[in-house]
């Protein structure tokens, strides 16, 4: 044994593999999407070394009818410009991105957001804004406090986030020519100046992205199925 090999870090194991109930974080997402009868097909963008194990995992579960594996990007941007290159659609059709870190997702908010999409050719799931929010700028010494943001003129933007598909390629091709990387995919809709519209969103479709956060997705999991037989 090497010196020091004792020591070593332990691997990081991408979030999306984590499980909550036995079951990994990415496939309680897919089963959201498949349980909505108008979504047809699933495109699931991975870096390249995890395209194997994710396939391997969507046939486990008895997911692979809807859903199919392809090779994402160095970003997210990426990942999903990736993915659309892959989509065959037409322009009419109805295109949402969702994080695979969302594991509670529910179907009546896919539902809503693709009804939004349909009717104004874009939309986001958003979260109204509860704490004070403050605009600053940022020195040496840290933040000032520049203006308070009226509470009701900002949401916490979630996912899915979607548009008619002709509009989505066309905000990614557009940013892709300038070379602009956006936040998310409603920054590059925004961009190209298509009108996003704004689903309610839900405390609980929020992101793994702390220990604590599996533990709260666990507990909304077990009460979700203590309520649906109770």
């Amino acid at each position: 044994m090497a010196a020091g090999a004792a020591h070593a870090e332990k691997p990081v194991v991408s979030k999306q593999f984590l499980a909550i109930g036995g079951v990994p974080v990415l496939v309680h997402c897919l089963r959201a999407f498949t349980a909505v009868e108008r979504v047809a097909e699933i495109l699931v963008a991975v870096r390249a070394t995890e395209v194997e194990r994710v396939a391997e995992l969507v046939a486990r579960y008895g997911l692979d009818g809807k859903v199919r594996v392809v090779e994402g990007g160095a970003d997210r941007q990426g990942s999903v410009g990736n993915g659309l290159a892959a989509l065959v659609c037409d322009d009419e059709d109805v295109v949402l991105v969702h994080d695979a870190v969302r594991p509670l997702i529910d179907a009546g908010t896919i539902d809503r957001t693709i009804d939004a999409v349909v009717r104004h050719g874009a939309a986001i799931v958003g979260l109204p804004a509860v704490d004070t929010i403050k605009q600053v700028e940022r020195t040496a010494d840290g933040a000032i406090v520049t203006s308070t943001i009226p509470r009701e003129r900002v949401v916490q933007a979630q996912t899915p986030q979607g548009a008619r598909c002709g509009l989505m390629k066309r905000a990614f091709a557009e940013a892709e020519a300038d070379e602009f990387s956006g936040t998310d995919e409603a920054s590059l809709l925004e961009r190209a100046g298509i009108e996003v519209w704004v689903v309610a969103g839900s405390a609980r479709n929020f992101k793994i992205t702390q220990p604590g956060d599996l533990e709260l997705a666990e507990f909304y999991l077990q009460k979700t199925t203590t309520d649906r037989h109770g």
